[in-house]
């Protein structure tokens, strides 16, 4: 079975396209190198011992994207990640992310319609809940009005499928609404590698360790928490990357009870950011330097899964602690940085 991975050479996208290969599936990738790099290609060899296929091209380009399905006639799955994933410059220029989340995912389920069948897994997010009313979030919590345009463009997407779907059974689909992926591959050949300043916490934690960055902010300690800091679903990469998998064979094994299906992703337990800097300093044992500052605008205060749907149903768990992903995503930056 030959599956496109959009986006897979960043960073879980990498990861599942290591595990896709080594459940025997022939793998396409398309990245445009925006927060990428050509490198990755060279670490998933080292690991699985095959390079992918790999085709350099801007899924903003319509044409190209038609052509792309042209060429390969025989791709019978998609796992599409290809989007820009930063909340602050998404309310900077909310333009560019309707753009290339929107116009790119409305692109690619054309040319999957027309065919006889077709899989597709998206690539969505917990941002959908917002501020959820209680926890852990179930699948069945309501959908809150977006933060962010990046948020919005994961809501929109998930629409745009929902209503694909129902006008054309010959397209499958899930979405993984994943809460915070980190850490990097045991092998310590690919892992997180943000172009510029990183959006998440943990190459953060580990890029402040290292000494490339003075010192690490905390948004925040007066939350309603029982340190006063945001409590996030930590997950490691490699177990999200398997969750991908599961969820493709799941669609191509005929075993969806519907066309259009939503999956937690997560561990279902709640780390706070403070339980995140305090596991950095036990695995890299060094003393984290780190600062109190105001809280950062549109910071949601609590959100971990509820995975029992996961779990049941997809057959998926999460099987890495904290501790365990973090020494990973250390292990990585000292690598790198070497």
């Amino acid at each position: 079975m030959k599956v496109l991975v959009t986006g897979g050479l960043g960073f879980i996208g990498s990861h599942t396209v290591v595990e896709l290969q080594n459940k025997g599936f022939e793998v396409v990738i398309i990245d445009d190198c925006s927060n990428s790099d050509e490198n990755v290609l060279d670490g998933i060899k080292a690991i699985t011992g095959k390079k992918p296929l790999y085709e350099k091209l801007d899924l903003k380009e319509k044409h190209k994207v038609e052509d792309f399905f042209q060429r390969y006639q025989d791709v019978a799955g998609v796992i599409h990640f290809a989007a820009s994933k930063a909340v602050g410059e998404s309310v900077e220029k909310p333009l560019l992310y309707y753009e290339n989340n929107i116009g790119t995912l409305v692109y690619i389920l054309k040319e999957l319609c027309k065919k006889n069948k077709a899989s597709f897994i998206f690539s969505s997010s917990c941002t959908v809940y917002g501020q959820a009313d209680k926890m852990p979030i179930t699948e069945d919590a309501p959908v809150k009005v977006a933060e962010s345009p990046y948020g919005n463009t994961k809501q929109m997407g998930e629409e745009i499928i929902a209503d694909t779907c129902k006008v054309t059974p010959s397209l499958n689909a899930i979405a993984l609404r994943y809460f915070n992926p980190m850490g990097a591959h045991p092998s310590g050949e690919i892992g997180e590698l943000p172009k510029g300043v990183p959006q998440n916490l943990v190459p953060f934690i580990t890029q402040t360790g290292i000494g490339l960055r003075d010192q690490l902010s905390v948004f925040g300690d007066d939350y309603p928490t029982p340190d006063g800091t945001c409590i996030r679903d930590y997950i490691y990469v490699v177990d999200l990357a398997k969750a991908h998998v599961v969820a493709l064979e799941r669609l191509m094994n005929g075993k969806n009870e519907s066309n259009f299906e939503v999956f937690n992703v997560g561990t279902g337990t709640g780390s706070s950011v403070l339980e995140a800097i305090k596991s950095f300093e036990k695995v890299s044992g060094r003393k984290l330097n780190y600062k109190i500052v105001d809280r950062r605008p549109g910071d949601i205060t609590t959100a971990y899964a509820d995975t029992t749907k996961a779990n049941k149903v997809l057959g998926w768990k999460a099987e890495y602690t904290l501790e365990e992903a973090m020494n990973y995503a250390w292990i990585w930056e000292q690598k790198i940085r070497d």
